[in-house]
């Protein structure tokens, strides 16, 4: 069960990263010095909150944000402005492979919706990814539709570096090697 089928059932639910794993998502994204930052999945804005506090750390960079759940995007919003951070991002409600279809280029990419959707987002952005691009996907215990990522983005012939950090279910990042576009 995925998709909107999946998401009434989990209803609001928080299905937010731990806080070491925002901590690394800051970390990354101020090392990286990201222009554009793309996040799949906002939930309720915790791991957004993480992306925009770099991005405002930084200067110049700029969220884009995708959530599914109409309810959890009002939620992300609402908490967004709280953190005085809502400038800073363009939260798109709907389905990401519409909702993330015109995004031009791409430095930072977080994915944190549903595991079966990770490699789908990624082939959608992956000819907009710059030279040195971040792809950061936060797994879910269990969730064996992480499999086909995990095994994507570690294919020596894929056009990735990749390491998986050891934080909460597992954090696989990866920087892009291929030349930009390829």
């Amino acid at each position: 069960m995925y998709g909107r089928e999946r998401g009434a059932l989990y209803g609001l639910a928080p299905l937010a990263i731990k806080p070491e794993v925002g901590e690394l998502l800051y970390m990354l994204a101020l090392a990286r010095r990201p222009g554009t930052i793309v996040e799949f999945g906002a939930s309720l804005g915790f791991s957004t909150i993480h992306l925009a506090a770099a991005a405002r750390d930084l200067g110049e960079a700029r969220v884009i944000s995708t959530e599914l759940e109409s309810d959890k995007a009002r939620l992300a919003r609402q908490h967004l402005a709280e953190a005085g951070l809502d400038d800073l991002v363009d939260l798109r409600e709907g389905d990401a492979l519409d909702t993330l279809a015109d995004v031009d280029e791409v430095d930072l990419l977080f994915l944190d919706g549903w595991n079966n959707l990770y490699v789908a987002v990624l082939e959608l952005l992956e000819p907009r990814l710059s030279a040195g691009a971040l792809v950061i996907a936060d797994l879910s215990a269990g969730d064996p539709e992480q499999d086909s990522f995990r095994e994507r983005m570690s294919d020596p012939a894929g056009g990735y570096a990749t390491i998986e950090v050891p934080l909460d279910a597992g954090v696989v990042v990866s920087v892009r090697t291929a030349p930009a576009g390829a």
